[in-house]
């Protein structure tokens, strides 16, 4: 869940990377992260963590990013990430059918159980792959937004959109409402059990 920083508007936000084995995943958040793309990508085990913080107009986000496994086994684990993020990716192969259907089936889970206030966003990722396209842009965007998500078609191996699909979700994220009195503070619980409230101006 994002939480919201007091000095300069600073937002910790838990982003989970959902799809299929071989979509993608891992190679869009090593593009993003260290900026690398390897041809070869070990397939993830369990799930990696990773953090990068991106720097808006009016705050800044710190993304603690979990990379999960695409396999079948690993899916019982997969609420353990999901659980209480504020955005998730959910990844599909341009070139697989069985990879966009599988997206599907994460973003019911995520409506059924995951944070009701999460930005998602559907990546329909290896977009350098134009000639080997098995699932339609047009298909893919209308299904987003029948089902209120962000849509982008992205290319970790050549670097396509994938910092500006980050840079989306982050500028997504609910902000703090403001403070209506912050010359009031709560103070802890007195010995009668009741919160009190005190002025933070100074005295006479």
């Amino acid at each position: 869940m994002a939480t919201t920083g007091h000095s300069n508007n600073v937002i910790n936000a838990k982003l989970v990377l959902l799809g299929d084995m071989g979509a993608g995943k891992s190679s869009l958040v090593l593009r993003f992260v260290k900026g690398q793309f390897l041809e070869f990508q070990e397939s993830t085990i369990g799930a990696a963590f990773f953090s990068q913080t991106l720097a808006l107009n009016d705050a800044t986000v710190k993304f603690e990013i979990w990379d999960t496994a695409g396999q079948e086994r690993y899916h019982s684990l997969a609420p353990m990430y999901y659980r209480g993020a504020a955005a998730a990716v959910i990844v599909y192969d341009i070139t697989s059918n069985d990879s966009f259907e599988r997206a599907k089936k994460w973003v019911v889970e995520l409506q059924k159980q995951g944070n009701p206030n999460m930005v998602m966003a559907l990546a329909g990722n290896k977009a350098d792959l134009e000639d080997k396209r098995n699932v339609s842009a047009d298909d893919a965007r209308a299904y987003a937004e029948e089902n209120g998500l962000y849509f982008i078609e992205t290319s970790a191996k050549t670097a396509i959109n994938v910092n500006d699909m980050f840079y989306e979700i982050a500028r997504r994220l609910p902000r703090a409402q403001p403070v209506q009195n912050p010359n009031v503070v709560a103070l802890s619980d007195g010995p009668t059990g009741q919160r009190s409230q005190t002025s933070t101006s100074c005295c006479s």
